[in-house]
Order: C-alpha cells, then sequence, then structure tokens
C-alpha cells in the first residue's frame, strides 16, 4: 500500500518540474511513511511513497526493467503474483526482486495491456513507455484504489494516488466544480468522473488510460456481470462462497507483516475474522446503547480464540475530529461513518500495517434490507401500471401523511426512477429549490440510466445491486476506506472484492441471495459454519452513528446551525431552507439527520479547502 504522483510534460522541460514532484510526493506522505523514490528524464516524473509490506528490502519504486526502459509506480497488491512471475520467467524475464510490483513490469514487457487479464489484486499503477514515449495507468475492477488524473492548459498530464498531490504541480488550476455539488447532494458522494475540483477527474473502476503524443484515452477493460446459473442449488451456493471465500482469504494474509482484522457485530467482518487465524482484531463503537457493536466484536473474538482490541468514541471527539478529516479528505465525505471508520484505522495502526475488512459483500452477495423492497412491492403488480402511476401522481401532491402512503407512491414508480442506489439523499426537485444556482446538468436517473441500462432484461434485485456495484461501492464505501485507512498509513484488504469471488456471486440465483424475510441468504447460511447463530444471522445495520441524535442536542445543533447559515453556506444555499430542514428534525417532526449531515460535511469540507481562496 503506497502512493503515488507524476507528471509527462513536453520532451525536453521533464527536469524542471522535479522539485514539484518532490511537493507532490510530500501531500501523500501518509500513504507511504517508510520510503520515496523519483525518476525524472527529459520528459516525465514518476514519485512514490511507500509503505513496505511485500519485498521489504528490495521493492523500492519507481521500479525498472532490465534495460530501463519501462518504469513503473504501483500502489496495492497483486495477489497472484507468484503465478504470473512463473509464467514470465519461464518466458525469459529475468526478476531482481521479491516484490509484487515487478510482474507488472515485466507484464507490461510481455503482454501489453493484456496484462490487466491476468491481475488478481487491488491496485492503480502508471507505467512509463520510454522508448514509446507512452504512459498506461490502470485501476482495478472494483475501484479498491484511487486514480485521478489532469490535463492542464499547457499540455502537461498529471496524475496521482490523491487530488492533493495533483494540486500541487504548479500548471494545475484550483477550481471549484459546481456540478458535482449538485450531484452530490442526491448521491451522498462524489459520483461523476470529474470531481470536485474542475478538471481533476478520478479514473473509472476497471479503466485503463493511455497517454500518446499528448493526447489519451481511457477504456474499460473488465465488465462485471450477472449470469445466474438456475441449477445451482442452495447447498450448492453455500459451498461454493465457502470455497472461493477460503482461496480468497488464503492470498489476501500475503504479507511480510502482522496481518489484523476489523470486527463488528455483523456477519461480513465476523466470517473473515473467523476464518482468517488473525491474532489480533479491532472494534469501536460509541456511548449511544444502539451504537456500539463492541459487546458483540468481543464475543465473536473470544469464540475465534483472538485477541480484540476496541475503543469507545465520545460525541466531542467525533465532532472534534470531523473537521480535520474534511480537511484531509480530497472530497466530501458525508457518510457518517467514515468518521468511526477513521478512528477505527487509528487504534489498528499502532500494532499493524495490514487489515483484514468485509466491504463488498452486501453488493456482492444482496446484503442491503432495501433489496428486499421489490418483494415488499410485488403484490401491487397486480394494479395496471397507469392505474398505480395514476395514484402516486395524486398521493406525491397530497400534504397529509399517513401511513401506507410511501408504500403506494413508490408502488406506481419504475425501479429506475426510485432507487438511483444505497443512498437517496435530496430529490431533485429539493436540490432545485435549496441550490441558489442549480446548474440542472444532471438528474440522478441521467446518471443511473446508462447502467440501469446494461441490466435491462434482469430482476429488480439484480439491477439493485448491479447499480450499487458500480456506483454506491467506490464511490461511498471503498472512497471512505482508502481515504480513512491511508490517514494512518494502514493497508485495509477486502477479500470479498475478489475476481474470483465475484464469479462465484455473479452465479447465484437471485432467490438464493434476497427472500422477503432476509438478504444474502446462502452467505448467511455459510457464514452459519464458523460462528454462533446470532451473529451470522443478524440484521444489516451497517455503522450505526448516532448523529439524529446529536442534531436534537442544543450544543451541537448550535454547532451545525452556525455552519449551516456560513458565508459559505450563503453562497450556494437558500440557508433558510437550511435551517428549517434542522429545525424540523430539532424539534422532533421528522427525521432529517441524512439531509442536514450531507449539506454539513460538504460546508465544512469548503471551508477547509477553498475558503481562503473563495
Amino acid at each position: 500500500m503506497c502512493g503515488f504522483a507524476g507528471y509527462i510534460a513536453k520532451e525536453g522541460d521533464g527536469e524542471q518540474f522535479k522539485n514539484d514532484l518532490t511537493e507532490m510526493m510530500n501531500s501523500i506522505i501518509h500513504r507511504g511513511p517508510d520510503d520515496a523514490g523519483t525518476h525524472i528524464d527529459d520528459m516525465a516524473g514518476l514519485g512514490f511513497r511507500r509503505l513496505s509490506i511485500i519485498g521489504i528490502t528490495n521493492g523500492k519504486q519507481p521500479m525498472y526493467n532490465e534495460d530501463g526502459t519501462i518504469v513503473v509506480t504501483f500502489n496495492g497488491e497483486i495477489y497472484n503474483y507468484q503465478e504470473i512471475k512463473e509464467d514470465l520467467i519461464a518466458k525469459g524475464h529475468i526478476f531482481k526482486t521479491d516484490a509484487d510490483t515487478e510482474v507488472l513490469v515485466h507484464g507490461y514487457e510481455e503482454y501489453g495491456v493484456q496484462l490487466l487479464d491476468k491481475l488478481r489484486g487491488m491496485y492503480a499503477f502508471a507505467v512509463w513507455d520510454r522508448t514509446n514515449k507512452k504512459m498506461f495507468i490502470a485501476r482495478d475492477i472494483f475501484g479498491i484504489k484511487p486514480m485521478y488524473y489532469t490535463q492542464t492548459d499547457t499540455g502537461e498530464f498529471v496524475f496521482g494516488s490523491e487530488i492533493k498531490a495533483i494540486l500541487k504541480f504548479p500548471k494545475v488550476k484550483k477550481e471549484f466544480n459546481a456540478t458535482a455539488l449538485e450531484t452530490y447532494l442526491s448521491f451522498q458522494y462524489s459520483i461523476l468522473d470529474e470531481t470536485f475540483f474542475k478538471g481533476i477527474f478520478r479514473l473509472p473502476p476497471a479503466h485503463y488510460l493511455m497517454w500518446e503524443d499528448g493526447k489519451y484515452e481511457v477504456k474499460q477493460y473488465y465488465t462485471k456481470e450477472f449470469n445466474e446459473d438456475k441449477n445451482i442449488t442452495f447447498d450448492e451456493a453455500v459451498e461454493k462462497v465457502n470455497a472461493v471465500m477460503e482461496d480468497s482469504i488464503r492470498h489476501h494474509k500475503i504479507s511480510d507483516t502482522e496481518v489484523g482484522g476489523f470486527l463488528s457485530g455483523g456477519v461480513d467482518s465476523s466470517y473473515i475474522v473467523a476464518r482468517s487465524d488473525l491474532d489480533k482484531t479491532f472494534s469501536v463503537g460509541f456511548d449511544y446503547p444502539k451504537c456500539n457493536e463492541v459487546p458483540l466484536a468481543k464475543m465473536l473474538s473470544d469464540y475465534v480464540g483472538v485477541k480484540n482490541k476496541s475503543k469507545l468514541i465520545t460525541t466531542e471527539e467525533y465532532f472534534e475530529e470531523f473537521p480535520k478529516i474534511m480537511n484531509h479528505a480530497d472530497e466530501p465525505l458525508s457518510d457518517p461513518s467514515c468518521i468511526a471508520l477513521y478512528f477505527l484505522c487509528q487504534l489498528a495502526s499502532k500494532e499493524v500495517k495490514v487489515i483484514l475488512s468485509g466491504e463488498g459483500s452486501d453488493e456482492l452477495f444482496g446484503g442491503y434490507n432495501i433489496y428486499k423492497s421489490p418483494l415488499a412491492l410485488k403484490p401491487m403488480r397486480v394494479v395496471p401500471r397507469p392505474v398505480r402511476r395514476g395514484v402516486r401522481k395524486v398521493l406525491t401532491k397530497l400534504p397529509v401523511n399517513f401511513k401506507g402512503k410511501n408504500y403506494l407512491i413508490r408502488a406506481g414508480e419504475d425501479l429506475e426512477e426510485r432507487y438511483i442506489g444505497n443512498a437517496y439523499i435530496f430529490h431533485t426537485d429539493e436540490v432545485y429549490k435549496m441550490l441558489k444556482k442549480p446548474l440542472k446538468k444532471y438528474t440522478p436517473q441521467s446518471i443511473t440510466k446508462p447502467i440501469f441500462d446494461r441490466v435491462k432484461d434482469k430482476d429488480d434485485i439484480t439491477k439493485m445491486q448491479y447499480l450499487d456495484i458500480h456506483t454506491w461501492l467506490w464511490g461511498d464505501i471503498l472512497n471512505k476506506a482508502d481515504t480513512m485507512s491511508m490517514a494512518h498509513s494502514l493497508e485495509v484488504r477486502v477479500p470479498f472484492l475478489d475476481k474470483e469471488v465475484a464469479k462465484v456471486a455473479f452465479s447465484i440465483p437471485v432467490e438464493h441471495r434476497v427472500n422477503d424475510k432476509e438478504t444474502k441468504r446462502y452467505f448467511r447460511a455459510a457464514a452459519n459454519k464458523f460462528m454462533p447463530d446470532v451473529t451470522a444471522e443478524r440484521k444489516k445495520l451497517g455503522f450505526p452513528i448516532p448523529v439524529r441524535n446529536w442534531l436534537r442536542e442544543d450544543k451541537y445543533y448550535e454547532m451545525v446551525k452556525e455552519t449551516l447559515t456560513s458565508k459559505e453556506a450563503k453562497k450556494f444555499f437558500h440557508t433558510d431552507y437550511l435551517v428549517n430542514l434542522l429545525d424540523r428534525h430539532y424539534n422532533n417532526k421528522c427525521d432529517n439527520s441524512r439531509k442536514i449531515w450531507t449539506v454539513y460535511a460538504f460546508l465544512i469540507w469548503y471551508q477547509k479547502h477553498f475558503s481562503v481562496s473563495a
């Protein structure tokens, strides 16, 4: 786990930016405090910060091929590097290190872009082909590791593991992208390829970028597809997932340093811990009864015989650290659980460099409670669609609330209209009301439509999973995992998000995944073989954060209100609209906590990144 940054300039200009490359590297020193390295030639500069995990003594980067014509910087882990290495040695390549990085050097020489078809792991890397003056950049299939890039007005191509490194390049302009704010308010995270910084883009998961002669092209190299095998029985599904997870965990434990595990009271992290033979686990909770999973985590640790270290996060700590974290984050993180994850990573980093974590299980196996909603709405299908849509139209305009109203409204909507992912914070009409100058460039549905179109022949549950895998998973779940862990120089590995695990998950029939009583059914049955029933069968909770409670306490109500009426807020929002949201929540008339927190997180982030220059 590391970080890198670099640039391609006009031929002959490469040396003039070498001091800037040092500044770029220093901005991401948290990603790799153990070592640093650079490559600078007459055209390109590549800088690297290293967190030593595999090939500790000889894995320095940038890394070269035999004659120095191929240069690579790499962030992540290639779990099948030993198999690839054997093949490359048989083809005549000479390896000088034990590091997984070197398979990228020789793999690019041997296979070119087709190297990506062979990789199993989490990765973002940049390969500079000095002979052909080409830059090859790629990101793993799920988007576990980040990758950003931009092209300056004067033609330099700049890239890095974090946006903050790119902003250190002198030709890059720091400019706020208002379009990102508009979509963020609905999705809860930055979903567009163009980030909150105008002109700076993220490379999408499962894509590569090829730069040559001042131009670049982005292409997809891997497609995630659900191909159900209706012949798979429930028991066979259980056997398949247990077998492939055993293999994945074994690969994810490859390390020259100690490996620990995150542990909540949920089935995902508990399953990994129960099957990984780890020495240490780490847990956090809050001083609210329904927001403390530490007792359950300790119970599981005792059950499997592993040490557990835990911390209770106080409300004061949470609010004190929040602005610091928004200052560190490249883009606003409005998922409240990201702060809890920050403290969890801080706790673990004091003792280990590598952690196994449970991200991805819900998306692959069908674990979110909302995935049951198509089954709940199924009885309404007997009502003709035009009637359902007519009822929806009337009820949407009706100011009176009553039990069943939302159910009838949802029954009158197609999935593609009502579902934009695991979070749906502000609907389009709300966004337009609260923003002073709405751009109206995108609606949530215009963003999700191309994704839904690729699975138009699938059932609604599969469509929901597919959308979340292509949006929510990388935009929220993996983004916060990388940001919070690397803030503490900690490598988080996610065994569920493995190419081989995905093949199995995408083949399992939907009825084995979700029914009207239970989510990720076959995975829970698989987990039952390794842990107590109370853990394996536990309802999906996420990472419970007491934001709803905090916003009804005078101290935090006033703190948030001050931000919602700040000069930064007035620049973008009708602040009376925001205050009304807060007051209605404070007075217990409704639960607006997620809406308020989404705006609050953005404003704190904006204050830290733009207020000085705004």
